[in-house]
C-alpha cells in the first residue's frame, strides 16, 4: 500500500485539541463559552462518547473541595502526599476550580449523589459520589451542543512547526484513507497519559484488563517530546492499588466502606508496621509501595478485609462499582465469593505515566502553556499538578482554553503549505512502504519485557538500580533503531505501529530521568535500591529534559528558586 492511496485533506481551524477525553472535551467547550465565533476541533483516536480514561465512567469525584476546605488545604494535602515535591501554583490554580467545574457538569446533567439536606455526599475530605456511568457522553454531548467540531477515529501523529512555533498537526483517519493537515492558531494537548510501556497484570487475551485506559498510548507526551518540548517528573510513574485480577479501583472499598489493609497473618500492616510514617495518612506512594514489601517479606497475599458488612453495605458496595466496573460484580458472583468470611486480595499494577496522578508530562506555566510557542497542555499530558482526577482535568482543560483564545486573538495564524509537511508524512506513512517487517504487537512485547525486568515493572516489586537502568537505556535504544523495520497492512496496523512508536519514545525519555534522580523520592513509583532514602537536601528539585538532536537533555529546577519565583 502506498501513499498515493491515502486523500490529502488540509484542515483550518483557531483551536485545535489533541485528545478528546475528559480535559480535551472541556477545553472545547470552554473555548466557545468564551468566544463563539472561534472555530474549535476537537480530534479524537476513538470516539468522543466514549473516550480517554473514564469512556466507562465513574463512581466519584475524587478531587472536590467539601466543606471546610479551601485551595490552600488541598495543595498542602497534595504537596504532602507528592512528598513535598509539586508544583503548587499548579495545584492552587486548579483547586480554585474543582468545585464550579462540579457544579457546571452536574447543570448539563451529571447525577450527583445528595445527602437528606440536599447536600452533596462526602467520601473523605476530597471525594464525593456521583452516578457517573454517563460522564462522558456529558460531556461529549454538551461539546457538540456548544458548536465545536469534531473528528473522530483519527490519530495525530506530529506536531507542525514553523519558525520554533506550533502551528497544526499531522494525522491519518483509521476508518478512511484520508491524511489530515491541520492548521491551526493554537494547540491543546490532551491526549491523556501513557499504559503499556510496562508488561501488564494479566497477560495473553487479558492483557488490556489494566487500570489506565490501555488506548491512552504515551502519544500527549511523545508528540511534544519529538517537537522538543520540554517535559517534567516523568520518573514519578504511577502504581495503582487495585482487586487483583480485575484491577478495579480500592478507594472504593477505603474511603466507602472502611476496608482496611490486611496481610496474610491477619495484621492490619499499615497502622501497625507503617503508622510511624504516617500510617492511614501516609502519602499515596507509602500505601501502595507497603503491601508490596509484605508480599517480598513473604506476608503475602495482601488483602482489603470487608468482612462484617451488613448485607445494605454489600448491596451498596456492588452498586458503587457498577457505574464503572460492573464486570466486578459477575466476576464475585462467578467465584461465589463470601462477603461475610473472605476478603478481597489486591495487588499493584504495572507502571503508567500519568500526569493526573503523579505528575509527569510537560512543563507548563499557569497558563498551562508548554515551552513551545503555541501549545498548551491540559490534563493526565500535563506535568507538575498531581490528584487531578477528573475536576482537575476539567479545571485545567478550562485554564488552557481560557489562555490559548487569548493566544490566537495576539497571534496571527501561520499559513501551512502541503510541501512543509513531506518530512512529517513520509514518517507517518513509512510502516505502509515495506513488504515484509517487524509486527506492532511484537515490538510491544520487547518494550513491555525491557521495561518490566530493567526499569522497575512489576516482576521487581517495582525496585530498580543504575545498572540496570543503564542497560535498559542501551536496549530501548537498539528498540528506537528497529522502529524502521516496522510494518503495516492496513489502517488499523498502522495506527498500532504509531501507538508503540510513541511508548517507545516516552519510555526513553523516561528512562533517563530515572537514572538522573539519585534518591527514592516516591517509594513503588520510583525505588531506586542503589538510592533508598529521600534526599532533600540534594534532591528536592524537578527533573526535566528536552529532546534534542536525538539526545536527551537533563534539565534541573529547584523546587525552592521557583517558590521564590512565585512569590515575587
Amino acid at each position: 500500500m502506498q501513499a498515493d492511496y491515502f486523500q490529502i485533506k488540509k484542515i483550518s481551524t483557531d483551536l485545535l485539541i489533541i485528545g478528546g477525553g475528559t480535559a480535551g472535551t472541556m477545553a472545547g467547550i470552554r473555548a466557545k463559552e468564551i468566544d463563539d465565533e472561534v472555530d474549535v476541533l476537537i480530534v479524537e483516536k476513538a470516539h468522543l462518547q466514549r473516550s480517554g480514561c473514564l469512556a466507562a465512567g465513574m463512581n466519584a469525584i475524587n478531587a472536590y473541595l467539601n466543606p471546610g476546605e479551601t485551595p490552600a488545604s488541598f495543595t498542602d494535602y497534595v504537596k504532602n502526599d507528592a512528598m513535598g515535591l509539586c508544583r503548587e501554583d499548579l495545584v492552587y490554580t486548579m483547586a480554585e476550580r474543582l468545585n464550579q467545574t462540579v457544579q457546571k457538569v452536574e447543570s448539563w446533567g451529571l447525577p450527583i449523589q445528595k445527602n437528606e439536606d440536599g447536600d452533596y455526599q462526602a467520601r473523605g475530605r476530597w471525594n464525593i459520589k456521583i452516578y457517573g456511568e454517563n460522564l462522558k457522553p456529558i460531556l461529549a454531548d454538551k461539546a457538540v451542543e456548544m458548536n465545536c467540531e469534531v473528528l473522530n477515529r483519527t490519530v495525530i501523529t506530529d506536531l507542525i512547526i514553523n519558525s520554533q512555533k506550533v502551528v497544526g498537526a499531522v494525522g491519518f483517519n483509521i476508518r478512511e484513507n484520508i491524511i489530515y493537515i491541520m492548521e491551526a492558531g493554537a494547540v491543546i494537548m490532551a491526549a491523556g497519559g501513557a499504559a503499556g510501556l510496562y508488561r501488564p497484570n494479566n497477560d495473553g487475551e487479558a492483557a488490556h484488563k489494566m487500570w489506565y485506559s490501555p488506548f491512552n498510548t504515551g502519544a500527549g507526551c511523545a508528540i511534544g517530546i519529538r517537537a522538543g518540548a520540554e517535559m517534567t517528573s516523568l520518573e514519578m510513574r504511577f502504581i495503582a492499588l487495585r482487586i487483583k485480577d480485575m484491577i478495579a479501583p480500592t478507594g472504593t472499598l477505603a474511603l466507602g466502606f472502611g476496608a482496611e489493609q490486611v496481610n496474610s497473618k491477619g495484621e492490619k500492616f499499615m497502622e501497625e508496621k507503617y503508622a510511624e510514617q504516617g500510617g492511614h495518612s501516609a502519602p499515596t506512594p507509602l500505601r501502595t509501595y507497603a503491601p508490596v514489601l509484605e508480599k517480598k517479606e513473604g506476608r503475602g497475599p495482601v488483602f482489603m478485609d470487608t468482612r462484617g458488612l451488613s448485607e445494605t453495605k454489600i448491596k451498596e458496595l456492588k452498586e458503587a462499582y457498577l457505574d464503572m466496573y460492573p464486570d466486578l460484580i459477575l466476576y464475585w458472583s462467578a467465584e461465589n465469593f463470601d462477603f461475610e468470611n473472605d476478603m478481597i486480595e489486591i495487588e499493584g499494577t504495572e507502571p503508567y505515566v500519568v500526569g493526573g496522578h503523579a505528575q509527569a508530562g510537560y512543563w507548563i506555566n499557569r497558563q498551562r502553556k508548554t515551552t513551545c510557542p503555541g501549545l498548551f497542555a491540559a490534563g493526565d499530558c500535563a506535568g507538575g499538578a498531581p490528584y487531578k482526577f477528573v475536576s482537575g482535568c476539567w479545571a485545567e482543560g478550562e485554564i488552557a482554553a481560557e489562555n490559548a483564545v487569548k493566544f490566537i486573538k495576539k497571534i496571527p495564524k501561520t499559513k501551512i503549505e502541503i510541501e512543509q509537511t513531506e518530512e512529517l508524512l513520509e514518517r507517518m506513512l513509512k510502516p505502509f512502504h515495506r513488504e515484509e517487517g517487524i509486527k506492532a504487537d511484537k515490538m510491544e512485547n520487547r518494550l513491555q519485557k525491557i521495561m518490566d525486568e530493567y526499569a522497575g515493572g512489576i516482576s521487581k516489586y517495582y525496585e530498580m538500580n543504575e545498572k540496570e537502568l543503564e542497560l535498559a537505556i542501551k536496549k530501548i535504544k537498539e528498540l528506537k533503531e528497529d522502529v524502521q523495520r516496522l510494518q503495516a497492512e492496513n489502517l488499523h496496523e498502522l495506527m498500532l505501529c504509531h501507538e508503540v512508536i510513541d511508548r517507545i519514545d516516552l519510555s526513553y525519555q523516561l528512562l533517563h530521568h530515572l537514572v538522573y534522580r539519585k534518591e527514592t523520592r516516591w517509594p513503588a513509583y520510583q525505588t531506586r535500591t542503589d538510592y533508598p532514602h529521600k534526599d532533600d537536601q540534594q534532591w528536592l528539585k524537578f527533573i526535566n529534559s528536552r529532546l534534542e538532536d536525538d539526545q536527551v537533555n537533563i534539565i534541573e529546577r529547584p523546587y525552592h528558586q521557583l517558590m521564590r519565583e512565585e512569590q515575587k
